[in-house]
């Protein structure tokens, strides 16, 4: 054992986690239609000469779609895994409360008013910031006569079912030659458009949310009790479930807003992560934040790499996490 209680055996495990995510961004750097050399790529990047294609490549295309992965991963699947645990509830997601579906009629109403590259992704977000709001405080006004837990569920349901009908609405009233399509798109999930700007627009809030979760990880254990237990153990739990709640929504409705909707990262890898490094949040978040990143750009590579035409990367992430939930379902165990 190491100090502080964590066996060495699962930091060890963590730590092959995060070297695989460098190595798979070093590899994914020389991946596409243009192949180039791994050395090339990493030279342009730390300062070293290289042509202006290659220059170009790097620095438009591939290391955004990288670095964009990374954030989109780890963000997903930092929320997904602190949901699952302060709702006691294995089979919840990031999209829980509704900030998918807000972020979606957001970024359908910035298409149909045409308001830009930029002005899509913000609207985008601050819609997705204002439904988790509006859940958080009607769930308040309802907790008085339902459990905390529930009535925020209940409301979060209630309120994406909303915008999920308004986002209907935007498709039915956008030009079914141009807007359409373009909905349609964002709501699959795609980074083909990202750019260094988006990156640094999105990396603040992610690192803030992650690091958020990161300080209180050892309560959200705690949180997995009972609330009277929670509580007599000195828990403020619904101080801490705000904190979670808000860390989360930052960093979902930022990824969100620049690569759209993409299902099933925040509700599957924190199930795998639990399987590998055991279900102590102290292990179990870092995990999930390293296999989010680096199952998020495997997804991307080989949606940029492996077909004539990209493919939207919620259709390959349905795919694989469809089955997988499948078989949570059919395990059903309850020793999550």
């Amino acid at each position: 054992m190491k100090a502080g209680g964590l066996p060495r055996s699962k930091n060890r495990i963590i730590a092959v986690m995060f070297i695989a995510l460098i190595a798979a961004m070093a590899i994914a750097l020389h991946l596409g239609r243009y192949p180039v050399s791994i050395s090339k790529p990493l030279g342009t990047i730390f300062g070293g000469r290289s042509d202006t294609t290659i220059h170009s490549i790097i620095f438009n295309v591939r290391l955004p779609r990288i670095l964009g992965a990374v954030l989109v991963g780890s963000a997903l699947s930092a929320a997904g895994a602190s949901y699952q645990g302060i709702f006691k509830n294995p089979m919840v997601s990031p999209s829980l409360l509704g900030v998918s579906s807000g972020a979606g009629f957001g970024a359908a109403l910035g298409i149909i008013l045409h308001v830009g590259s930029v002005g899509i992704p913000a609207i985008a977000f601050m819609f997705g910031l204002g439904a988790v709001a509006l859940v958080y405080v009607a769930s308040r006004l309802i907790a008085v006569k339902m459990d905390r837990i529930l009535s925020l569920v209940l409301t979060g349901i209630v309120i994406s079912s909303l915008f999920t009908s308004l986002l209907s609405l935007m498709k039915y009233i956008g030009d079914p030659y141009d807007d359409l399509p373009a909905i349609t798109f964002w709501m699959m999930g795609s980074l083909a458009d990202i750019k260094l700007s988006d990156i640094l627009v999105i990396s603040g809030p992610v690192i803030i949310g992650i690091g958020a979760i990161w300080a209180v990880k050892w309560r959200i254990n705690i949180m997995t009790f009972s609330e009277e237990e929670a509580m007599s153990m000195g828990i403020e739990t619904g101080r801490l479930r705000g904190i979670v709640i808000i860390a989360s929504t930052v960093m979902t409705a930022s990824v969100v807003s620049i690569s759209g909707v993409i299902s099933w990262v925040g509700l599957v890898i924190p199930h795998i992560s639990r399987m590998i490094v055991g279900p102590d949040y102290r292990n179990s978040l870092p995990a999930s934040v390293a296999l989010g990143a680096l199952f998020m750009l495997v997804i991307d590579t080989v949606a940029r790499t492996a077909f004539p035409a990209q493919l939207p990367l919620g259709i390959l992430t349905a795919i694989i996490g469809t089955p997988f939930f499948i078989y949570l379902m059919i395990k059903g165990k309850k020793s999550w």
